[in-house]
């Protein structure tokens, strides 16, 4: 994540966030880090096809628990 808040700081084109996402909560971290995109390789082999619907209904309770909208979180943590 410290890599996504350095590159956020740095520059203006879209971070994917990429390493490590298995749950929403680490996705919403790197989304509140700088990321604008999640990649979920590894956890897909791992967790299977339900993991990005998972991740999203997740991610949408977060963001409703803290009252932001997707573009808001983004960056939200730098």
């Amino acid at each position: 994540m410290h890599v996504c808040r350095l590159l956020y700081r740095s520059v203006s084109v879209p971070i994917v966030g990429v390493g490590g996402i298995f749950t929403a909560e680490d996705a919403y971290a790197r989304i509140r880090a700088g990321a604008s995109l999640i990649q979920v390789y590894t956890a897909l082999v791992y967790e299977g096809p339900g993991l990005p619907k998972r991740i999203s209904r997740g991610l949408a309770a977060l963001l409703r628990r803290d009252g932001l909208t997707l573009p808001q979180a983004i960056g939200k943590d730098t």
